[in-house]
């Protein structure tokens, strides 16, 4: 990532609504969620929230597409973790110790399986 693009997420992410909603959308996963659900997650109008999602896809933290009558919005991952990497590119001046924990607290656990129930005939 460059830094003019860093910039611009960042300047994207400083406000308190846009940050929200890409916490949210990361937590929705890449199926997304639709613009009406955004703004009643967020608590904000719709008119509100459209400006702000319009914000995060200029910067290219998030992508829409349409489905039916809906627009479906979700977290760029790819521009995330370009955001994480430009941020943490020099971080260990050659001591990838110091790196370590911050990288791998920024990662999740995968969530463990579901048991299946077991069919009875």
């Amino acid at each position: 990532m460059k830094e003019r693009q860093a910039q611009s997420a960042f300047a994207a992410l400083s406000q308190e609504t846009r940050l929200r909603i890409v916490r949210m959308l990361v937590k929705a996963g890449p199926d997304g969620m639709a613009a009406g659900a955004v703004a009643q997650e967020a608590e904000v109008s719709s008119s509100n929230v459209s400006f702000h999602l319009k914000e995060l896809e200029n910067a290219g933290l998030i992508s829409s597409r349409r489905e039916a009558r809906s627009i479906i919005y979700a977290a760029d991952y790819e521009t995330l973790s370009g955001l994480i990497q430009f941020l943490m590119e020099d971080c260990c001046a050659g001591h990838p110790q110091i790196c370590t924990p911050a990288i791998a607290q920024t990662c999740c656990t995968p969530a463990p399986a579901k048991k299946r129930k077991k069919a009875y005939a």
